[in-house]
This record gives structure tokens, C-alpha cells and sequence, in this order.
């Protein structure tokens, strides 16, 4: 055979034409979700996804998922993307590949259950946007959260996976919780349910590869739907679970284009085609257009969000999370919110107390929203508790799963911990034990009434009844009610570019013009010095021209040249009396800071109210946040330990109280205003 129908013989083999698998691995692909959110805070906008659209159409993946999880947030917020219109958009150029998206049950895309009739109008829009797979989950895996949902997607038609989030007590699967049977028990409920597929969610990347293929062969001898494997790189076993899923007889796999793989996303999908190529579970994919896939990704997309990714590391492993069982996102948030609190140096304080705070609030799996519900109390009690006193902030989230608003625990809620948060909370200082949405008032006629006209249609009003503060802003952009800042504005290649050059620049101390003046000749007068520094000489030449030494040459002697003993210093000059400094000129206004730390999710302060100088008792601000609403207003009567303002800060609600009685003489800030640590928010007199 020549060496050119070898070539050949490789080109057909890697192709999408060599003999089809007997059971083919079917593979879903997270790169426009689950991979940038994982990799750079959720900011890919939809401009940077359609140049790839129609070659992903193309691969064969069983899914793509587009939607879901923090993208509805992270693109009003941040992006000035309508999230509805994603779906829409990328319709039009993936003809074939069915869509998945990300649904938290009860809690939609967002961080509380939401009424029923929210819920409902949820997913029927999204659906009639053009979402075909509703992958869904709940945070406790307490299925009572999917009882409306549910319905709802068979009504429209569409696949519904229900998902089994992973996760542990002890260092392998096992212990009196999380074990075998527990994962079988909860893949029954599902298939009783009506699912269309389960999905064993591994948000962490907790799975080890030899338990992986024991749940796998468990679920696939006890359940008829299809079992579908979603485990994280972050711990670095991902790609090895994967394949001991696959000898179990998992039937899809979760992978992202290389370019959004690794670290705390998901692993590439290239080097498991490649692995299965010519066995039974062989995927079929075409390497070749996979690579140009990878190509385009790599220099039209990827530099343009660069900056948002974190390389304070090396590794792109992160074997800490076996020990606290953070998933990587809400990892790097809290480490932005320490930063932000100037309390990083408290960090290994938050790890020793997150399990701690874990178990004394039921053991609770650690995803979205509990992992953030979990790490910002966490944060709170290692910032704010003191020795005498443990919980002494907490947040409106944690009552709220105190009470039971998020379901039912794995393990009961520490009773004490579970008195104290329901001290005084608005629904009673009972739990219910009921449906958390049972309790729910319908929530659409009343946002209907608050947003108005600005809602054009059942999309927009969605939008401010899933995030009030934020989509009501998000409107206003839309309609051209008001100016979006230049923060949420998107960025062009070339810009990019201006950009890297500008910094090369910078660092070559070229950003300053020099004038290049040619050296003078050397005269007879010219005499050479050894000037020491350090363990250093320099040899000099010094040209003494009218008088005035010039330099002329100075050329550095190598290292290995003995170093000659410094001659004796001279007695300084007596230094002359300064002169009166001149009186400094007031300080330019700061220009708002722009949001720095996309992992964190949180904007920056931009510039505050001037607030009139008012006497009495301060409220400040404990934590950067975003004011969600006062409480109180002008004039109001206020009790000491009454909330005045619910600060929001990574995206859980902490009711800051009075800290004393009296009248509120000033409210410094509005509804959507961020603040920063140590902002004045009210003061009472």
C-alpha cells in the first residue's frame, strides 16, 4: 500500500463514514451553557456562538445545551441580552440538533421556588421558544418540586430528563445517606414520574470512575429510560468516570469543545472520540470538523473573553473540592467575595466552617441554589460570629429553607440552628412539611400590575417576575427607556486586539514616544569607573566634556567576574531644609468602577448618591451587594433590630437590621443601586 492510500485509509477511518458502532456512545454538548458558565461566569453572548452554530449542527451530538442555569440571570444582568431571544436566534442555524436547556425546578433559572403560575407560564414559553430537552433537578432532590413542571412539558410535547444530583458524605460513595440505594430509590421516583431520561448529575465532580460504574449498572438492571452521566472536571477524574460508565452501559455522556473544557467545566469531548474510535461504543463524530470547530473557537471567540478567565492557578485540577465538595463556580464567587470584604486571608476559615454549615442545615447537596445558599451563610458566620454567638447573620435564603420553601432535607436541619432563623420570620416559626409551592401566592397579576406597560408581552413579564430589580432595569435598556452603561456592552475582535497591543506597549515602556539622541564621539578624556550593586559591577564610561561628566557607555560585566571590594562611601551632603509643600489640589472624582470580578456576579459600586451630612446612627453596608429594597422610608418609626434595607450579595438576600430605635432621617441609596463594603444606606436619629 503507497503512502498516499495510507493517508487516505487514516482520512476515512477519522471520518463520519467509517462503519457505524453496534452501541454508540451519544454525547450532549455543553460548550454554549455549561462551559462558559463554568469557565468565565456565564458572559458568552449569543454574537460569539453563531459563527460556530452550523458545523456543531453538523457533529451528531444527541443535544446541545444553550439555555438554562445562569444564563436567564448572567444575560439581563450583565450582558443586555434578552434571554429569549437566544433560544430563537439559535434556532435559525442549528437545524437538527435537538436543544437542551438547564431547569431548576420550582426554581425556574433563578434562586427560590416561584408560584405555580409562574412556573407554568415558565415553561410553556420556553418551550414555544424553541427549547426541546428540559433537563430538571432540584436542589434537595425532593421530586415534590417537579409536580408542576412536570406536566407542563409533556403538555408542550417535549423530553423531560430528571436529574439525580450527586453527591456525598464520605470520601467514596457510601455512609448512611448518600449510599447505592439511595440513587436507586430516587432513579425510581423519576422513572414513576414519566421520565424520558435520567440524568446522574455530578455538579462537583464528586463521582470516583469505580462508583460511576457501579450507579450505572444499578440503574440500567432497576430502570427503563435511558441513563444520561453530567460530571464536572474540576477533580480531575471526570474523563476516567466516564469511561467506566461507558463499560457499565451508560447511554449519553456530557463533554464541551476543548476550547470550553477542563478546569471546573466539563471534559473535551475530542480525546473520547478519539478513545472510542473503532469499538462498539464508537460516537461516529468526524475529528476533522470537530478540530475546525476548535480552530475557530480558538481565535475568533475565546480572545475576546481571555480576560475573564482565571489563570491565578497552574493546575487545572482542583483537588480541594474532594474535601469541601464546592462546586468550582460557587468556589471562585466566594473567593471574590472575601476579596471584595478585603477578608481573603479568611479562606481557609470558610472551608473548615462550609461543612460544618452543611451538615447543621440537613446535609443538603451543594448546587445551585444551595451551594450558594450553604457558602454565603458560611462566609456570614465566619465574618460576623464571634464566640459567643454562631449565625449571627442570616440570610433570607437560609430562613427560607428553615422553613421549608426549598423541600425536604436529606437529614433534619439542626433544631437550634432551625429556632434561631425562624425567629420572627414572616410565615410563622413552624415548618410546613407541605409542597413548598403549596404555600406560594400567584405571582403574575401582581408583577403585571408593578411592571405595567413595560412588559410588551408573557417574555418581558417573565423576565420581571423571575428577577424584579434586575429585569425591571433590563427593560428599560430594551425599550430604550434608559442608557445601558458601557459595562454590558459587547466587544469586537479588533478591540481585543487595540487592547493586548496597548498592554505589550505598556509593559515594553513603550507607551511614551523617546526621543533617540546619537551618542557624541568618545574624546581623550574619556575615563571608565566600576560601579558596584548588589553582587553586580557595571563597567562605565565617563566622558568628561567642559567640565560636566557625561555618560557615555555602560556595559554590564559577566557574573562569573570576581567582585571587587567596594571602596569606602563618602559622608553625605547635609541635606537642605525642604521647601513648604504647596498646598495639594483636591482629588479628581472617581469615575464608577466597572464590574472586575465576573466570577463574584456582583457589580461594583457605581458612584454613590452625595449623601447631606445628617446626624444620628449609621446603617452601612457589612458586604458589597446590590439593594434589593428598603424596608423603610423617611420618616418612618424604626425598633432596634428591625430589617431597614435587604441587601443582596451573591445573590442571596440579607436583611440588615436597625442598630437602634429611633427615626430614619436618610435613605442614601434606591431599589438596584450597588453599594460597596462600608456605604452609609440609612441613618436614624
Amino acid at each position: 500500500m503507497s503512502a498516499h492510500d495510507q493517508v487516505k485509509m487514516t482520512e476515512m477511518n477519522y471520518s463520519k463514514d467509517r462503519p457505524k458502532a453496534e452501541n454508540p456512545v451519544k454525547i450532549e454538548d455543553l460548550s454554549l451553557r455549561d462551559g462558559h458558565q463554568s469557565l468565565f461566569a456565564t458572559r458568552g453572548r449569543t454574537e460569539d456562538m453563531i459563527p460556530v452554530a452550523e458545523m456543531m449542527d453538523e457533529v451528531g451530538f444527541w443535544a446541545v445545551e444553550t439555555w438554562g442555569g445562569a444564563t436567564f440571570d448572567t444575560m439581563h444582568r450583565f450582558l443586555n441580552e434578552d434571554p429569549w431571544e437566544r433560544i430563537r436566534t439559535l434556532k435559525r442555524y442549528f437545524k437538527k440538533t435537538p436543544f437542551s436547556m438547564l431547569l431548576r425546578g420550582q426554581n425556574l433559572v433563578g434562586y427560590r421556588n416561584y408560584a405555580d403560575d409562574v412556573a407554568e407560564a415558565f415553561v410553556e414559553r420556553a418551550a414555544a421558544n424553541g427549547m426541546d430537552i428540559f433537563r430538571t433537578f432540584d436542589a434537595l432532590n425532593d421530586y415534590r418540586n417537579f409536580e408542576t413542571v412536570v406536566p407542563v412539558i409533556k403538555k408542550c410535547g417535549k423530553h423531560f430528563q430528571g436529574c439525580i444530583c450527586y453527591t456525598m458524605t464520605e470520601p467514596r460513595m457510601g455512609g448512611e445517606v448518600y449510599n447505592l440505594e439511595y440513587y436507586v430509590n430516587k432513579a425510581k421516583e423519576l422513572e414513576a414520574m414519566g421520565a424520558d431520561s435520567i440524568c446522574i448529575k455530578d455538579m462537583a465532580g464528586l463521582l470516583a470512575p469505580y462508583d460511576a460504574y457501579q450507579i450505572v449498572k444499578a440503574l440500567k438492571k432497576t430502570v427503563k429510560p435511558p441513563i444520561h452521566l453530567h460530571s464536572h472536571f474540576t477533580s480531575g477524574m471526570s474523563p476516567m468516570t466516564h469511561l467506566k460508565a461507558i463499560e457499565a452501559g451508560v447511554d449519553i455522556v456530557d463533554t464541551c469543545m476543548s476550547p470550553y473544557a477542563y478546569r471546573t467545566s466539563h471534559a473535551a469531548v475530542e480525546p473520547l472520540v478519539m478513545t472510542l474510535l473503532g469499538t462498539n461504543r464508537d460516537t461516529g463524530f468526524d475529528i476533522n470538523l470537530l478540530a475546525k470547530i476548535n480552530e475557530k473557537l480558538e481565535k475568533e471567540i475565546m480572545p475576546k473573553y481571555k480576560h475573564l478567565l482565571d489563570d491565578s492557578k497552574m493546575s487545572i485540577i482542583d483537588i480541594n473540592v474532594l474535601l469541601h465538595q464546592t462546586p468550582g463556580g460557587m468556589l471562585s464567587n466566594l473567593v471574590n467575595q472575601l476579596r471584595e470584604l478585603d477578608a481573603l486571608d479568611k479562606l481557609e476559615e470558610v472551608y473548615k466552617e462550609l461543612p460544618r454549615v452543611r451538615k447543621e442545615l440537613g446535609q443538603i447537596p451543594l448546587v445551585t441554589p444551595t451551594s450558594q445558599i450553604v457558602g454565603i451563610q458560611t462566609v456570614n458566620n465566619v465574618l460576623f460570629d464571634d464566640e459567643n454567638e454562631r449565625y449571627k447573620m442570616i440570610t433570607d435564603q437560609v430562613k427560607d429553607l428553615c422553613y421549608g420553601l426549598y423541600g425536604k432535607t436529606a437529614v433534619p436541619i439542626d433544631p437550634e440552628v432551625q429556632k434561631k432563623a425562624l425567629k420572627g420570620y414572616p410565615r410563622g416559626e413552624k415548618p410546613i412539611t407541605c409542597r413548598p409551592a403549596e404555600v406560594l401566592e400567584p405571582e403574575l397579576p401582581k408583577a403585571k400590575e408593578e411592571i405595567g406597560d413595560l412588559a410588551v408581552d408573557m417574555d418581558d413579564l417573565l423576565i420581571y417576575a423571575l428577577y424584579p430589580v434586575t429585569g425591571k432595569r433590563f427593560l428599560k435598556w430594551k425599550y430604550g427607556k434608559e442608557e445601558p452603561p458601557e459595562s454590558v456592552k459587547p466587544i469586537t475582535l479588533e478591540e481585543v486586539k487595540k487592547r493586548e497591543e496597548l498592554i505589550k506597549k505598556a509593559l515594553a515602556g513603550e507607551l511614551v514616544e523617546k526621543k533617540k539622541k546619537d551618542a557624541p564621539e568618545k574624546s581623550e578624556n574619556l575615563r571608565t569607573f566600576n560601579v558596584f550593586i548588589d553582587d553586580e559591577y557595571f563597567e562605565v564610561g565617563v566622558d568628561e566634556v567642559g567640565g560636566s561628566p557625561v555618560l557615555a557607555y555602560a556595559r554590564q560585566i559577566a557574573a562569573t567576574t570576581p567582585v571587587m571590594p567596594q571602596p569606602m562611601a563618602m559622608p553625605a551632603a547635609p541635606a537642605a531644609p525642604a521647601a513648604p509643600a504647596p498646598a495639594q489640589a483636591p482629588a479628581p472624582a472617581a469615575e464608577p468602577a466597572q464590574e472586575a470580578a465576573p466570577a463574584a456576579e456582583e457589580k461594583k459600586a457605581e458612584e454613590a448618591p452625595a449623601a447631606a451630612a445628617v446626624e444620628g446612627t449609621e446603617l452601612t453596608a457589612p458586604m458589597p451587594g446590590m439593594i434589593v429594597r428598603y424596608e423603610k422610608k423617611v420618616g418612618d418609626t424604626v425598633n432596634e433590630g428591625e430589617t431597614v434595607v435587604v441587601l443582596e450579595a451573591m445573590k442571596m438576600e440579607n436583611a440588615l437590621p436597625a442598630p437602634c430605635s429611633g427615626t430614619i432621617k436618610a435613605i442614601n441609596f434606591d431599589s438596584g443601586d450597588s453599594v460597596a463594603k462600608g456605604d452609609v444606606l440609612a441613618v436614624i436619629g
